[in-house]
């Protein structure tokens, strides 16, 4: 399975401890400043710096990150408009939370700085070192509180109070199982929708090989340590029969990691391992660390079905589809939705509605300031700018939709990541005002597969649902989420290859140890913090 828009990476306490005498020799930042100090002698409002951290992509070309056609068109109209000088410190995107940490414990963060990480806005929480919200946005965020709404802006909210202003995800889909079509049609087999079809599917990929290339791989599939999981694949195990408190407390992170505790996740392993013993899966899985031979494997036409980001072949990197197109005339692949549980559903747990996590650190002298920034960013006007460019320069509006020219590629313009997230932080997703024509211009994005890419979105949205949303942070996962994630990678690894008579006593030989090294821990405070949140003893 492909990278995701939201890796779990796990923080080491030691890293993130914030020394209590920070917090105490630090302002109050609970509540707001004024909009700006006056100079006693001319009664104007004193200039003022805000500092706001910047992902460094390290992408080719890429303009000074602090000197560049957006931060210039951010300091004329904010800027100007409140006296300020708005400075972006880089941040290497590689390094994020390692640079974040660091910078936070020294006291040395930016006013405005991100994480796409739960983990570390836990920590910092935990820690004292973010500064409550909660009356700023009143008296600075109004256009800001709007945008956003209650469901976006509870992910921000720990105990109780608003430490984090969410970004808001356009896009809620996660991912997409895709098929070589021609190979379907070439042997005459149907689209398969249930876990046994795709099975035999696969067989049929194997035993008939239909693309006729050496070392057909029927399911392609790759073992990322990051992020350690099947895919979609557990949905089609999972009992459709779980209450709340079952789905909140056993299927705490995404379904695409390794939920141990989660009915059915044992089926969905083995269903893996049959696979692998059948010789239907990549080979080189566990070793296949980062994807990279799995997308030559596809481009080169010797996979048959593999899951991905929803759109995953539709992007230019890595260009699977279009380097597939190349290497073989007349390949072509579809999403399907094969994972259909006992109530002949297919749920897919796509991303929730909140997007990354910007906070003001309680060192921060701007918090007035801060949430004034993000309250302007919130403007449609200046979402449409930030995310496009000038009209008719940088795109063009075609029906509503925003056609881009291409100026915004290289040079003074370049936006290092889509739809200039790294500047335009509220909305991680192009934000048009509209389900719809978000959806289009979307589509638009992938010029040459707009069509594909709209079905696309499509599939990846049946039986859409969210995680549960927890207020209370778990302090033990915190704490242990490295170590279990990389034992959960170690455990998959061994149970897909295990020999098939093996598997039960394995699997709970090495569930028991995942338990004992911090699992228990992790699932006993996620079931005190769903009773706590819910009034129940």
């Amino acid at each position: 399975m492909k990278a995701k828009a939201h890796k779990l990476i796990s923080i080491p306490l030691a890293a993130l401890t914030i020394a209590s005498t920070l917090a105490a020799c630090q302002s109050d930042s609970s509540g707001a400043q004024s909009g700006g100090q006056k100079d006693s002698a001319t009664g104007a409002k004193e200039h003022r710096t805000l500092t706001v951290e910047v992902f460094d992509r390290g992408k080719p070309g890429q303009p000074d990150l602090n000197n560049n056609f957006w931060t210039r068109y951010i300091n004329d109209h904010f800027g100007k408009q409140f006296n300020v000088t708005v400075n972006f410190v880089p941040v290497p995107r590689a390094q994020e939370v390692d640079k974040l940490n660091v910078l936070m414990a020294a006291g040395q963060a930016p006013d405005i700085v991100f994480t796409y990480n739960k983990g570390v806005v836990y920590n910092y929480v935990q820690q004292g070192g973010l500064a409550e919200l909660d009356s700023a946005l009143k008296q600075y965020g109004p256009t800001l509180t709007k945008y956003l709404g209650d469901d976006v802006l509870k992910y921000g909210k720990f105990n109780g109070k608003q430490y984090a202003i969410p970004g808001k995800r356009t896009v809620l889909a996660g991912n997409n199982t895709f098929i070589r079509k021609d190979w379907l049609d070439k042997l005459g087999l149907p689209v398969p929708t249930t876990p046994e079809q795709f099975y035999n599917t696969m067989v049929a990929f194997k035993e008939k090989n239909p693309g006729n290339v050496d070392g057909v791989i029927p399911f392609g599939y790759s073992l990322q340590p990051a992020y350690p999981g099947l895919g979609y694949i557990p949905e089609a195990f999972k009992p459709s029969n779980l209450t709340e408190e079952q789905f909140a407390t056993l299927q705490p992170q995404p379904i695409w990691m390794s939920n141990w505790n989660l009915p059915g996740y044992d089926k969905a392993v083995q269903y893996m391992n049959k696979m692998y013993n059948a010789g239907l899966i990549s080979p080189n899985f566990a070793t296949d660390k980062d994807g990279k031979l799995l997308d030559a494997d596809i481009s080169n036409g010797k996979v048959g079905a593999f899951m991905t980001n929803w759109d995953g072949p539709y992007r230019t990197a890595p260009g699977t589809l279009t380097n597939l197109k190349k290497n073989v005339p007349g390949a072509e692949l579809i999403p399907i939705d094969p994972w259909q549980n006992d109530a002949g559903k297919h749920p897919k747990n796509g991303y929730s509605p909140n997007g990354m996590y910007i906070m003001i650190p309680k060192s921060s002298k701007n918090v007035d300031l801060a949430v004034q920034y993000l309250n302007w960013m919130a403007d449609p006007q200046v979402t449409l700018f930030l995310q496009n460019g000038q009209e008719g320069v940088d795109y063009n509006m075609v029906n509503g939709i925003p056609k881009q020219t291409g100026t915004t590629n290289s040079g003074d313009k370049m936006m290092t990541v889509a739809n200039n997230l790294d500047y335009d932080l509220l909305s991680n997703g192009i934000e048009l005002g509209d389900p719809q024509k978000n959806a289009a211009a979307i589509s638009a994005g992938y010029p040459g597969f707009e069509k594909e890419v709209e079905n696309a979105l499509k599939v990846s949205m049946t039986d859409y649902y969210s995680l549960y949303y927890y207020e209370l942070p778990n302090a033990a996962d915190a704490k242990y989420n490295s170590t279990l994630t990389n034992l959960s990678a170690q455990m998959l690894a061994k149970l897909i290859v295990a020999k098939p008579a093996e598997f039960d006593n394995l699997y709970k030989t090495l569930v028991q140890q995942y338990m004992d090294q911090g699992g228990k821990a992790v699932q006993d405070e996620y079931v005190k913090n769903y009773k706590a949140q819910n009034g129940k003893k």
